[in-house]
């Protein structure tokens, strides 16, 4: 007997910071998405690729839905709900600690206007009384009809199984879209930037992480089985360029050095990163930057 096999996209919307990265690398069980406690970290779609029994589950996680200023952040907007408009699924995920913001009020507006199958996850449960769980998801299904409401920490793992179980048993049937093995369609080239960026973010502050993009330049196959790549980090302001090289290139060397080790352990081979610093004054209004980083051109 033909096992009935399922396959969907789900697609992982919110205000920024709410931890959509947080919780695709959890429910991939690999990271996949950068993560950083600062807000708007994620800039494209980022596709995780789990299995769960006969269910291909392809996790959608999207940038943070904010007010656009920058043709880069309209771009980034509008990847998130590209996101959701493909979406079998859509989760809405929401800060319990935050609560329903004028951010989530905006998106739930949004996405009650479309009649889509959403599904509201709770996130950071663990850092709120339990008591005012119920409250909040009275607020908010209120407004907005949900089929099903989770209760889950991102961080702790608490909740996420009952929600990829429920997942996996409610995606259409139909045949894999990809391999069984494979994690996400990330091109290596773009993952290594997206890890790059992500220690930019960790290890510099303000406005810095913000004002910085990250492209692969080069990405040679080396004979040894190792890899040798080129990434150029482009920013706005000659002070950005200073703070980023650091004082006698240590910082520069430090971004290099951990982006590098976690690039080795997801290709799972020896790679040599090389980092250069351009000084590139409105890189966020260039559609080629905005294009190299996996965004599409918007007006």
């Amino acid at each position: 007997m033909t096992q009935t096999t399922r396959c969907g996209f789900a697609a992982l919307v919110g205000a920024p910071n709410a931890g959509k990265s947080t919780l695709l690398n959890r429910m991939a069980g690999a990271k996949l998405s950068i993560v950083s406690p600062k807000a708007q970290t994620t800039r494209f779609r980022v596709l995780g690729i789990l299995m769960r029994g006969a269910s291909q589950i392809l996790l959608v996680d999207t940038p943070g839905i904010f007010k656009p200023r920058r043709k880069l952040d309209r771009a980034m907007v509008a990847a998130a709900w590209n996101g959701s408009d493909d979406a079998d699924i859509t989760l809405l995920l929401v800060d319990s600690r935050s609560g329903l913001t004028e951010a989530v009020q905006e998106i739930i507006d949004r996405l009650a206007q479309t009649g889509r199958t959403t599904w509201l996850v709770l996130n950071k449960t663990d850092l709120v009384p339990a008591s005012a769980l119920l409250p909040l998801t009275a607020a908010i299904t209120e407004k907005l009809p949900v089929e099903h409401v989770f209760m889950v920490s991102a961080r702790t793992g608490g909740g996420v199984e009952d929600l990829l179980d429920k997942l996996a048993s409610s995606l259409p049937e139909g045949p894999y879209l990809y391999p069984e093995d494979d994690l996400t369609d990330l091109p290596d080239r773009l993952l290594a930037a997206e890890l790059v960026r992500e220690q930019i973010f960790m290890q510099t502050h303000e406005e810095v992480p913000y004002g910085t993009t990250a492209e692969t330049e080069s990405f040679q196959e080396r004979p040894d089985g190792s890899v040798r790549i080129e990434v150029t980090i482009y920013v706005g302001r000659a002070g950005h360029k200073a703070i980023l090289i650091g004082n006698g290139g240590q910082k520069i060397k430090q971004i290099g050095e951990r982006a590098r080790k976690q690039l080795a352990g997801l290709l799972e081979r020896p790679c040599h990163l090389f980092l250069n610093v351009k000084e590139r004054s409105g890189w966020d209004e260039e559609r080629a930057r905005l294009r190299a980083i996996g965004l599409d051109d918007v007006p």
